[in-house]
């Protein structure tokens, strides 16, 4: 008959629909599907491959040419449902011949299961069509017919999850394809603390990654994370639960460590969106102070990428390391709440910049919030001889303002006399305290972080002048006059 669709979740979804199963009853036993073999039907069980000396393709092409002649009795689970016991693998591969076709032909596949389904199985079909939500159809297949040995609450909860999302996807009466959808996982967890050196990796990439998440759903986008609090995350089940979420783009969040200096980014081989993703954040960390070392692609000896999150997930996907742990200098542009913040701010910015989603909050004005009280501010003294004044901008906050002239967000709004430092106008004029005499001429042998262990008494604080000074790496040269924070 064909198969009508353009991708094989759609093209499974429209073959279980046109089987009289209902939006549930669908998404539940593709939920199923999904958590047996990826919807890969040459899906050869993981566990056997060594054991059997084969890869998906390689076992498909033994079984169709008929040199390996144990595929019903090797108890290997196989195909869509991953069918492994002898009697149905046995039938499977004879409706396969009978029909003309490889035995990891997907439609042929689809054919076999519902053959089941309306025969030994028919009571399970008939209980799937009558559900009314996707965890009852789900919890039907898993129980009845893929009866795997763990069919624990985290599994049933699990595989409903994968089957809400074809749901939430495809279902007539969604709003399938009018919200942008983003996936973000979060390296390490739990067990696995990630690289560990003045901080530790996998704390931080929590937070940059609930930052991400807090400035991207604030902006329409729908966003999935691997992970929000500290716990094990192994990759395996991020790109499981990726792959079921089926978003526009997806970035893993890590952090580096190494001795190097720097922001990079990973991007699919073939370059297309991902590399456009990887490319567009790269801009916005950039525009937080932090130097990059480029956008990189890495190959495994089979010439595919290297790295399991950008090889296995089908959207466009990168991983990003912000900072070196292991590096003072480096990991001290990620060492506070807020440093962490511009990061997930930054790859939010980004990735609304792919999607060709509008940044609200950049659009929003300096004052979004009414102050709690209508009385004025205390009108602030004239500048004083060589003082310098900053105009706000829009989008501007009075943290932002502080962060680019070292100083605290506390001593601008004493200094200028505001009242409620959560809300400056544009066009207002922001005095800078002390902007006018505090300078230093760099030297043979300086550093930034030696200046600022020298003039501030804390090398860690050498970000402060970069920032100050809008310099956007760490190369710093003799003769050079710097602002220093006040």
């Amino acid at each position: 008959m064909g198969l009508i669709g353009k991708t094989t979740e759609e093209k499974i979804w429209n073959f279980l629909k046109s089987k009289g199963l209902s939006d549930y009853g669908a998404a539940g036993l593709m939920g199923n599907l999904f958590a047996e073999s990826g919807l890969n039907p040459q899906n050869l069980q993981n566990s056997y491959e060594k054991k059997l000396g084969h890869t998906d393709a390689s076992y498909t092409a033994a079984v169709d040419n008929g040199s390996y002649k144990n595929f019903a009795r090797d108890a290997a689970g196989y195909g869509l449902a991953q069918w492994t016991y002898h009697t149905r693998k046995a039938a499977l591969l004879e409706y396969a011949k009978a029909a003309g076709k490889s035995i990891g032909d997907l439609e042929m596949q689809l054919c076999f299961l519902m053959k089941e389904l309306m025969g030994n199985y028919s009571g399970v079909l008939s209980e799937v069509k009558k559900a009314s939500s996707v965890l009852a159809a789900s919890n039907i297949v898993l129980m009845k017919f893929e009866r795997p040995a763990d069919q624990s609450e985290s599994v049933q909860k699990k595989r409903a999850e994968y089957g809400q999302a074809y749901f939430d996807k495809f279902n007539a009466g969604g709003n399938k394809n009018m919200t942008k959808k983003v996936f973000l996982g979060v390296g390490h967890g739990g067990n696995d603390p990630g690289a560990v050196g003045y901080i530790k990796e996998a704390d931080v990439n929590l937070a940059m990654a609930l930052a991400c998440r807090d400035y991207l759903q604030a902006n329409g986008v729908d966003v999935k994370m691997s992970r929000t609090k500290d716990e094990n995350d192994p990759l395996t089940e991020e790109i499981n639960e990726c792959n079921a979420y089926n978003p526009d783009v997806a970035v893993d969040i890590h952090n580096n460590a190494g001795g190097g200096d720097g922001f990079e980014a990973y991007y699919h081989y073939k370059g297309g969106t991902s590399k456009t993703l990887a490319t567009n954040i790269e801009t916005e960390v950039k525009a937080i102070g932090q130097n990059s070392r480029g956008l990189k692609t890495k190959l495994n000896s089979s010439g595919s990428d290297y790295f399991g999150f950008i090889r296995c997930i089908n959207a466009p996907s990168i991983i990003c390391e912000g900072v070196f742990v292991d590096n003072a200098a480096d990991a001290a542009q990620a060492d506070t709440a807020a440093e962490q913040k511009a990061f997930g701010i930054a790859y939010a910015k980004g990735i609304l910049k792919t999607l060709g989603v509008s940044d609200k909050k950049s659009d929003t004005p300096a004052a979004p919030e009414k102050p709690a009280t209508t009385a004025k501010p205390a009108t602030p003294a004239q500048p004083a001889s060589g003082e310098e004044v900053y105009t706000v901008q829009r989008g501007d906050t009075l943290s932002d303002i502080a962060a680019k002239y070292g100083t605290t967000y506390q001593k601008l709004a004493s200094y200028n006399g505001i009242a409620n430092p959560n809300v400056i106008s544009i066009g207002q004029k922001i005095k800078i305290p002390g902007s006018g005499v505090r300078t230093y001429t760099v030297k043979d042998g300086d550093s930034l972080w030696a200046i600022a262990a020298k003039q501030l008494g804390d090398g860690s604080r050498y970000n402060e002048i970069k920032t100050m000074n809008g310099l956007s790496s760490n190369t710093i040269y003799a003769g050079q006059t710097l602002k220093l924070p006040a």
